[in-house]
């Protein structure tokens, strides 16, 4: 039996179990509670069986979250000595923070947008970027304050939700001076991102500025450091589904199913949301800059495909470049603005971590001011620019921002749970983003030809 033939079984059996366990909910059916406990792990372990064989980090990670469902509902007890396990993922991620952020950040701007090199590409490719991932991150904004998908949900112990406040009371120059850092190393300690941006950012400016003799070993040490901590961060992962698992089973036997409707409505939020920035944003774009759009759709299918399935836009990099070219972008021009993009146009993740960052702050019950969701904005305006398209990098981001702004990182766990199916639809518009700017930029540059 082939694998796509396993894993429809194992569905079968997973959906037959669901809707019995319902039946005998409602009380159309008398079934004892260990039968359906049973039933239910026996088509969990067809979907378990089914993970082996296709040893995917993803499909791990999601039978991971299905399996956490069930410790939470038949183990509750138990479940609450699991949240250790999610901690331990956390910290190990927060640790990446700084490095991460520094290697990127210094990388992409010695190293790909020296605009004294590019001229004219440089300053048009930054500003579409900038234009484009704002818009996104006030639709995230918009979308999570409609649906309100965080509020109703009760945390356990939820900490420092009384520490937001002195940040709406901050006057205009505190804020300036909290983002310039007075020490770098105690921006690391403390864990404030956006200080540790913008020491990046003036490091890579300057370093940009030197001889090629003296700007050589600094940019192959940021690049170096960049892939390592990409490295780092794929041996974290590998801890994810195990993180997931306990994330989601603390989370259930703690409070119940109920928090299933807000993982739902998060869902939902977020699709909706990346719809109507494709819908409302990049159609527009493309129209006024006269991309054919059904050739530009018929050439980001695969790449698009791609990044959806590993949810990691660097795995569609090859092919969406190759893409671009054979729909008519020169070479030169897809070699400059699709690996800048990679670290400045991630539409995407920018719209998700300001959907997360306010989703947090509701679940925890806090209310933001809407001064300080701008100035979140503008926080994440500048840290979603540091960091490629890897599984699940943005989850870095969304750890340091809601760091910065003193908010509890509790409900992450629920965000864990859906984050899969939540980074396979981001992760998608970052490569239709990044596609549809090299066509863009071409077109402004007059050296598209469409073939």
């Amino acid at each position: 039996m082939n694998q796509s033939k396993i894993l429809v079984a194992a569905l079968v059996a997973v959906l037959l179990a669901v809707l019995v366990s319902l039946a005998a909910f409602e009380g159309i059916v008398t079934i004892p509670e260990t039968a359906l406990s049973g039933m239910r792990w026996l088509s969990l372990a067809s979907l378990i069986y089914y993970a082996f064989l296709k040893r995917s980090l993803t499909t791990t990670i999601l039978i991971s979250m299905l399996i956490g469902i069930e410790i939470g509902i038949d183990f509750p007890v138990f479940s609450q000595n699991l949240k250790i396990l999610s901690q331990l993922f956390l910290r190990l991620i927060k640790c990446i923070i700084a490095p991460l952020l520094f290697g990127t950040l210094v990388f992409g701007i010695a190293g790909h947008s020296n605009i004294k090199q590019v001229g004219r590409m440089g300053w048009k490719s930054l500003l579409y970027f900038e234009v484009v991932t704002t818009l996104a991150l006030f639709i995230g904004l918009a979308a999570i304050n409609l649906s309100k998908a965080g509020v109703g949900i009760i945390l356990p112990q939820v900490e420092h939700t009384d520490a937001l406040l002195p940040t709406a009371k901050q006057t205009f120059s505190d804020i300036i001076l909290h983002i310039f850092p007075e020490n770098i190393a105690k921006s690391i300690y403390d864990g404030a991102v956006l200080e540790i941006v913008v020491f990046s950012i003036l490091f890579g400016v300057g370093l940009a500025q030197l001889d090629e003799k003296h700007k050589r070993p600094m940019l192959n040490f940021v690049e170096s450091l960049s892939e390592v901590m990409f490295k780092f961060t794929a041996l974290i992962m590998y801890f994810a589904p195990v993180a997931v698992c306990a994330a989601i089973a603390y989370t259930v036997g703690h409070m119940g199913l109920g928090v299933l409707v807000n993982l739902v409505k998060l869902l939902l939020t977020l699709y909706a949301a990346l719809f109507v920035f494709l819908l409302i944003v990049l159609l527009p774009v493309a129209l006024l800059s006269k991309v054919p759009l059904k050739k530009f759709i018929t050439a980001i299918i695969e790449p698009v495909s791609i990044a959806f399935a590993t949810t990691s836009s660097e795995s569609a990099l090859p092919k969406a470049m190759k893409a671009m070219e054979h729909l008519g972008v020169p070479r030169k021009i897809v070699s400059f603005v699709m690996p800048m993009g990679y670290s400045f146009n991630l539409d995407g993740t920018t719209l998700y971590l300001a959907l997360a960052s306010v989703f947090v702050a509701q679940a925890a019950g806090i209310e933001l001011t809407l001064g300080t969701q701008l100035l979140m904005v503008f926080t994440l305006m500048l840290t979603s620019k540091g960091v490629a398209g890897v599984p699940r990098a943005s989850l870095v981001i969304l750890l340091g921002t809601l760091s910065s702004f003193n908010l509890p990182v509790e409900p992450v766990f629920i965000i864990l749970g859906i984050d899969e199916l939540m980074d396979m639809a981001r992760t998608s518009v970052n490569v239709i983003g990044n596609c549809l700017a090299t066509v863009v930029i071409a077109r402004w540059e007059g050296e598209f030809v469409e073939t």
